[in-house]
């Protein structure tokens, strides 16, 4: 549905007089029915690739098509649903007269529009606060609203940049069930993120950027492949002789590292996930405390060290 065949894009400057690159030939697709991330350090034109899909820019070079179409004819025709990286409309709007407007916006027609609304409102929990202005949300409330404005567009094009800035644990976890939510076979989904951790547990495909290029795609599933070796941080109880003797039983080649939070001692240990369930029994069996384990770093993680070379 999306693609991107060898695109440059320039921004120029009159005073002074400079120019800056900030994609230079990206090529890049993505798919209906995929969540594609995308990835990368500061200026690496993660904003631009999105501002180019919706339209907003036009290449310097090379083409960028939604349907084979260009992406502002198409976006004019069938909209998007689309969250900013910092949500921003007047002040003295109420938050349901805010969500009215957007619901003319994005097409619905009249009678769908206050059962919409009602479904956005309680998918965001924002029920108590649909009378405030934008003014008197807090920066985590006025995200919520710009995701929820999102959800009453039927389009099947969703552009999510930064979508969990400004909002709390509890609803960074909760936005995954958003996003699931707004899946679908005919809908392609692009989120731009820095929070790695939250696109390996949303995306499908993460394309990672920098200097303007994709430098990596990354293959996401929801488990490592079977037998694969993955580097571990186990967290147990205590310390001494004894636990170390537990711990060269249980893992071959384990390394007490800086422990989490400054409590108990840590240990890196490489194995599969077959290797990690025996050690951590044979750990028990010897009369240690597992506090806590998990991978030392994620696969996207890895991918995006990698793709950088740092």
């Amino acid at each position: 549905m999306i693609r991107f065949d060898d695109v440059r894009k320039l921004y120029r400057s009159v005073l002074p007089p400079r120019t800056t690159l900030a994609l230079d030939g990206l090529s890049l697709e993505a798919s209906p029915g995929e969540v594609l991330g995308i990835a990368g350090p500061n200026g690496a034109g993660k904003s631009t690739l999105l501002n180019l899909v919706l339209g907003f820019l036009r290449p310097t070079e090379g083409r960028v098509l939604v349907e084979d179409g260009a992406p502002r004819r198409w976006v004019e025709r069938h909209g998007a649903a689309y969250v900013p990286e910092i949500v921003t409309m007047p002040g003295w709007w109420r938050v349901r007269g805010a969500l009215r407007r957007f619901a003319v916006l994005s097409g619905l027609a009249r009678s769908e529009r206050p059962a919409r609304i009602e479904q956005a409102v309680a998918a965001l929990g924002l029920e108590d606060q649909i009378g405030k202005s934008v003014n008197q949300l807090s920066k985590g409330n006025r995200q919520r609203l710009g995701i929820a404005q999102a959800l009453l567009s039927d389009s099947p094009l969703v552009v999510l940049d930064e979508p969990t800035h400004g909002l709390d644990p509890v609803w960074t976890r909760r936005f995954r069930d958003v996003v699931e939510g707004l899946r679908s076979p005919e809908r392609v989904i692009l989120i731009a993120s820095h929070n790695l951790d939250e696109l390996e547990r949303l995306a499908d495909r993460v394309a990672i950027l920098d200097r303007g290029r994709v430098t990596r795609i990354a293959e996401l599933g929801h488990h490592p492949p079977v037998g694969e070796r993955e580097a571990y941080l186990v967290v147990l109880e205590g310390g001494g002789e004894a636990l170390e003797a537990a711990v060269a039983e249980a893992f071959s080649g384990a390394a007490v590292t800086s422990t989490p939070q400054g409590a108990g001692s840590a240990w890196e240990v490489t194995a599969t996930p077959a290797e990690l369930n025996r050690g951590l029994r044979t750990l028990i069996e010897r009369g240690a405390t597992v506090r806590a384990f998990y991978p030392r770093r994620s696969r996207l993680e890895a991918a995006f060290e990698e793709a950088l070379g740092e």
